[in-house]
């Protein structure tokens, strides 16, 4: 059993793990998802004790890997991301070195053979490491995780250059692992995820952004309910009709398929289940389905949409019975939303005031110069023909 207790990793001002917790169960395949950089490897690195954290706790079977790191790593197999081999060796020396390494007290020689039997690496057992393609080199790294049949597996990336039949057997070889050990899977290949892992944690920016098995993930992560159905008949009395049935949201209808067949895309209201009607209705019309289905979430499609960035709302059952409370606090959030907008508007409003009586003060100011040139223009147009008269006055002295 793993126990993760608000684990953190700082390096300087990047955080790349923040406050995890999650507990893996024994017997259980937990798949480990997330973009790169999301905090994956720090993850699993602390987890094994090849690094420490910043805070919190990482408990391997009740073991503290910082306090007893030798204790906790007895019950760990670790497969990194790139393979932890000795090229210069054969598989042969390096398991045995690896059986040493890990002070194993099984029978040498029958569980090496057991472990090379159990990633089909036997043909290969006398052969260099060096020599190995890469999905042999991957399989020899993950039958060191194994050597010493440890309680817990940590599997990084551990299909990585397998070819298509090598895969399949890798996953049939965890899900048997599955049995008798407990497992965490990182895999950027989310159909291997989604075959094999009993539950799904995906991470992003170094927190936990979804954990659940993939069905659960599906129902909660959206309120959409849509159905795909292939009818043949009129294209436009057929929308009108599923358009009529109650509960329907939103009726689409996709490109010709057949002759006269076309796919609709009908998305219905949250729990509501229109087949037997639709049905009804069809053949009361002699309109023939060809297809039925429901539109459900892939793995790829929920990882994207918590990724890339959308808002997502994760629904639960202790959500969906506090629906009163949800819209209250909705109500409340749309209310301080209006607040705030009108807060911004009264702060609008008085800087418009603020610049107007600005604007009023220099049109004042304005004024009042172009009064004082006005007065100033009044006293010379006044003083010129006083002179005029000073000079007329002189000259008829002279006379």
């Amino acid at each position: 059993m793993i126990e993760v207790q608000n684990l953190t990793k700082q390096y300087g001002a990047k955080r790349a793990v923040d406050d995890l917790s999650f507990t893996v169960n024994d017997g259980e395949i937990l798949g480990f998802l997330g973009p790169n950089g999301a905090g994956k490897s720090t993850t699993m690195n602390m987890l094994t004790g090849y690094i420490s954290s910043t805070s919190g706790k990482a408990l391997i079977n009740g073991i503290d890997i910082l306090d007893d790191p030798i204790e906790a790593k007895k019950n760990i197999g670790y497969l990194p991301e790139i393979p932890p081999l000795y090229l210069d060796m054969t598989v042969k020396d390096y398991l045995n070195f690896i059986y040493d390494l890990k002070k194993c007290k099984l029978p040498r020689k029958a569980h090496l053979e057991d472990v090379c039997s159990l990633v089909m690496i036997t043909d290969v057992y006398d052969r260099i490491i060096r020599n190995l393609s890469k999905g042999y080199k991957q399989r020899v790294g993950l039958a060191q995780a194994l050597v010493g049949n440890p309680p817990i597996l940590i599997l990084d990336e551990p299909t990585v250059g397998l070819d298509p039949k090598q895969i399949i057997e890798i996953r049939s070889l965890i899900k048997r692992l599955g049995q008798k050990h407990t497992v965490i899977l990182s895999s950027h290949i989310l159909s291997e995820i989604q075959a094999v892992c009993d539950r799904i944690i995906i991470i992003n920016g170094g927190k936990i952004a979804a954990d659940d098995t993939t069905e659960n993930l599906t129902k909660n992560i959206t309120a959409d309910y849509r159905l795909i159905a292939r009818i043949e008949g009129p294209r436009e009395e057929i929308l009108k009709t599923i358009k009529g049935i109650s509960g329907v949201v939103k009726v689409v209808a996709d490109m010709e398929r057949e002759k006269g067949v076309y796919e609709y895309e009908i998305e219905t209201k949250e729990d509501v289940d229109i087949r037997r009607e639709l049905f009804k209705r069809l053949v009361s019309r002699n309109w023939v389905l060809l297809g039925l289905r429901t539109s459900e979430m892939t793995l790829e499609d929920i990882f994207l949409k918590i990724t890339m960035g959308d808002e997502v709302v994760i629904r639960t059952k202790k959500s969906a019975e506090n629906k009163p409370e949800e819209k209250a606090a909705e109500a409340d959030s749309k209310d301080e939303e209006y607040e705030k907008k009108a807060e911004e508007a009264d702060s609008k409003s008085e800087e418009q005031e603020k610049k107007a009586e600005a604007a009023d003060s220099k049109d004042a100011e304005y004024e009042k110069k172009a009064v004082e040139q006005d007065k100033s223009s009044g006293a010379s147009d006044k003083s010129e023909p006083a002179k005029r008269s000073s000079k007329k006055n002189k000259k008829g002295g002279k006379k």
